[in-house]
């Protein structure tokens, strides 16, 4: 049933409406009359309460859960609520510097990143999502370390600092005087240039006989630029932190959903899929329920702001995932105000 325009309720019916979702949001439990009567904020018999609930019902804003004979919002009244009703309360001076601080802090950008993941499963109560740019790192050293007869450490390093451990299996016969001057040619390579550049360059010197490497060696060159290639298509592009406040009281009485929840953000992939549509927003935008079909089942909120560089580029997309009773009102500014901030440490490094 698709629900009527705000406008269309009486303000008896809006102010109701209004009170059972914000109530909602704050518990996670469903409103019953008798609380409102008691709120003080409708002058309203708790009967005459009632009849307005049951309006509401009809319309498809609300429903009643067979446990309560309290209501709760429908996904289609949180989406009224959210586009129609709801004041946005704007993050704190305090709460802006200590955002601003964590993220400004020296470091590789992936720390960064991980910083705001957390910082957003902090604001929200639930899991924290980063989708990362879609940009190769500027590399500067690879050093091949050998571990056993068959098998090397590749160690790659970013200029930015950013270190990452690869094992390679090499196969017999490999000495660590060709493990060292793989690692010195891969190095010279590197400099200044992203895994994709290097790897075309050297494959051309190699192809042409213009690297002076003998035949070890090159295969050895040839190894490293796979495991890295192959790792860096394969790559989650999302990090989540804080999956485990979704596991919070409410969410034992429903664990089938969290459960869901949590199958779906091992998908990563499709995650990713959804935080794209995100991208060429000017703001925050929000994904309710069965509104997208990958958290149908489990009946989850996404709020989602696309990050920019110094260009002004979007680069990246942040947000929060968690139940529908969300506090919206908080979350989707915070969620905006982190985004720009971190575009700002985007920026400092591009």
């Amino acid at each position: 049933m698709a629900s009527p325009p705000i406008t269309e309720l009486t303000d008896r019916a809006r102010d109701i409406f209004r009170l059972v979702v914000e109530d909602y949001l704050a518990s996670g439990q469903p409103v019953g009359s008798k609380a409102l009567a008691q709120h003080g904020a409708v002058n309203l018999s708790p009967a005459s309460i009632r009849s307005v609930l049951s309006e509401l019902e009809q319309l498809g804003l609300l429903a009643a859960p067979h446990t309560s004979a309290g209501r709760m919002p429908t996904e289609s009244g949180l989406r009224m609520f959210v586009d129609g009703i709801m004041q946005v309360a704007e993050p704190t001076q305090h709460e802006r510097a200590a955002i601003e601080k964590q993220l400004s802090a020296p470091g590789p950008i992936e720390a960064a990143l991980e910083k705001t993941s957390s910082i957003l499963s902090d604001i929200s109560g639930a899991a924290g999502m980063v989708m990362v740019p879609k940009r190769e790192p500027t590399l500067a050293q690879m050093r091949l370390v050998p571990l056993d007869n068959t098998r090397a450490l590749a160690v790659l390093v970013g200029e930015d600092g950013h270190v990452e451990n690869r094992v390679l299996e090499l196969g017999e016969g490999i000495t660590s005087s060709a493990m060292q001057e793989a690692g010195n040619y891969i190095t010279a390579q590197l400099a200044g240039r992203t895994l994709a550049e290097a790897a075309n360059a050297m494959r051309g010197e190699i192809k042409s006989g213009k690297s002076a490497l003998d035949e070890i060696s090159a295969r050895l060159v040839e190894a490293g630029i796979a495991v890295w290639s192959e790792d860096s298509s394969q790559r989650p592009v999302l990090i989540v932190r804080g999956q485990a406040k979704l596991l919070d009281d409410t969410a034992l009485e429903d664990i089938e959903r969290v459960r869901s929840l949590l199958d779906d953000l091992e998908n990563k992939q499709s995650v990713a899929q959804l935080l794209e549509r995100a991208r060429e927003a000017d703001s925050a935008r929000i994904f309710i329920g069965a509104e997208n079909r990958l958290f149908a089942l489990s009946g989850s909120s996404v709020i989602a702001s696309p990050y920019r560089d110094r260009e002004g580029k979007v680069v990246g997309v942040v947000g929060v995932i968690g139940p529908t009773r969300l506090n919206y009102a908080r979350v989707v500014p915070m969620v905006d105000f982190t985004a720009r901030s971190l575009g700002k440490r985007i920026g400092k490094t591009g």
